[in-house]
């Protein structure tokens, strides 16, 4: 590992919805400051894109302008997953970098399922649109092939931003490992597929996520108005930093329940055979090379969907009737998603004669429940710790360790775990973490026996949809 001297440390931090610049104390693990954008999606020729230009111009402001207050000693990088840039070998761009939401790799599905690996090998569901890293990559070597030709480095989205600021061409494992088909579990080497595409001879240099790549360029240093040798770091794709802080306070096994839109659970030491790729199942590989057994549902977006934005405080009776009555509501709100992606939303009573403060709670206990549901599939065993929204949800925090009949801890720290876990990159090997996470619970309003046995009751209705009925 690399032991750093960095304290003040310049994220770049990239999500589909926002890009972020953040400076953030590495010591503290807490940011002092954060600059946003929106990521803008380009709708023009040839294909929808990212606005690359726009955000390299707002990552020089921030730098520029957080520096005369922060005086940035590093610069680490996190990006979304299902994104590579495609350079050519001036530097420039041979094609724009494509959003990975429009649905043109789909026209080739036929083709691209040919020589796309099984499950069972890169761990990769087949996934809609462009979401599959190679389902994007094959459909612009077939439709765009002498651009794709002038192509000299195929580099992962986080590794793209390194290059613009160091000049150095890297790939890097937590990106390349990440849905994309791209990457053999079992030989831990690239996929059948990108040696049948010839895309080898493309692929960058493989570093470490906490590696230096280089010094940021003299000509962008002296632009920025930076002092010199600004270390440059690899960076690391963005569910894998929220990770990496927990990989370094506490051993495996344990589970990582990430709550966002997204409702993601990652089960360091878990068993990748339990996997099911028609359930919303994959695996991730951590910043160090290991496997790490995923399982996801929209979870959030269900939440927003049945409740709104508004958080409300349910009394012990609405709790209690919830419980004794056996009001449950069965997946999936959200169709096409989760570990229940074919299944219809269904309900045990009239969702209609339901106070607020109850549908609160029987929303609450549904998705615990889906929840539990994503950890058995991704094997998970110890400690469950809950990041995001759902952390503050004591309804979902109590049903969720009574369903797993497991210790569940609610994570305290910014929510903004990306750009935290990304410096992280940068300390590793500094002596001196603390968990920041406390147990959860369980808040119970009634005996927990009677939670047991309701998601004991629950399973067994959801198991036999057949006699449930829509009301």
């Amino acid at each position: 590992m690399i032991v750093a001297a960095h304290n003040i440390i310049g994220v770049i931090d990239i999500g589909k919805t926002n890009a972020k610049f953040a400076v953030v104390d590495g010591q503290l693990r807490k940011e002092l400051a954060v600059r946003t954008m929106p990521n803008t999606v380009l709708n023009s020729d040839p294909y929808p894109h990212f606005d690359i230009e726009g955000i390299w111009g707002f990552i020089k402001r921030s730098i520029k302008e957080l520096n005369l207050e922060y005086k940035i000693e590093a610069i680490s990088i996190t990006t979304h997953g299902a994104c590579a840039a495609l350079v050519a070998g001036n530097g420039n761009l041979a094609l724009p970098v494509l959003d990975y939401e429009h649905d043109g790799p789909e026209k080739l599905a036929e083709g691209y399922a040919s020589v796309r690996p099984d499950f069972s090998s890169s761990f990769s569901p087949l996934l809609p649109v462009g979401l599959n890293l190679g389902a994007q990559l094959y459909w612009q070597q077939k439709t765009f092939p002498d651009e794709f030709e002038r192509t000299r480095w195929i580099m992962s989205y986080p590794q793209y931003w390194g290059y613009r600021l160091s000049g150095v061409a890297a790939a890097e494992i937590t990106s390349i490992g990440c849905h994309t088909d791209m990457w053999d579990f079992r030989s831990d080497e690239y996929s059948s597929l990108v040696k049948t595409c010839g895309w080898v001879e493309k692929m960058p240099p493989m570093r470490r996520a906490n590696e230096v790549l280089g010094s940021i360029l003299p000509s962008l240093e002296k632009e920025l108005g930076l002092a010199g040798n600004i270390s440059v770091y690899c960076g690391i794709h963005d569910s894998n930093a929220s990770l990496l802080p927990h990989l370094l306070e506490r051993e495996a096994p344990f589970s990582i329940v990430s709550t966002g839109t997204w409702v993601i659970v990652c089960s360091p030491g878990g068993d990748l055979a339990k996997l099911d790729e028609t359930r919303d199942c994959l695996a991730n590989i951590d910043v160090f090379g290991h496997s790490v057994p995923s399982a996801r549902f929209m979870g959030g977006r269900e939440f927003s969907n049945l409740l709104g934005n508004e958080i409300l405080e349910p009394e012990p009776s609405d709790v209690e009737r919830v419980l004794h009555d056996e009001i449950m509501l069965f997946p999936s709100v959200e169709k096409g998603t989760g570990p229940f992606a074919h299944e219809v939303q269904q309900w045990s009573h009239n969702k209609d004669s339901l106070s607020a403060e109850t549908l609160y709670v029987v929303v609450s206990f549904y998705l615990a429940m889906v929840t539990a549901e994503c950890l058995e599939l991704s094997d998970g065993h110890g400690d469950i710790i809950v990041e995001g929204p759902f952390a503050r949800n004591i309804h979902y925090l109590t049903m969720l360790s009574s369903a797993t009949k497991t210790r569940v801890c609610a994570n305290a720290t910014s929510a903004t775990g990306t750009s935290i876990g990304a410096a992280a990159l940068v300390m590793m090997g500094d002596e001196g973490s603390q968990q920041r996470d406390h147990d959860a619970g369980p808040f119970l309003f009634c005996d927990q026996n009677d939670y047991q046995e309701y998601a004991k009751k629950w399973r067994f209705k959801n198991s036999h949809r057949n006699v449930i009925h829509p009301l």
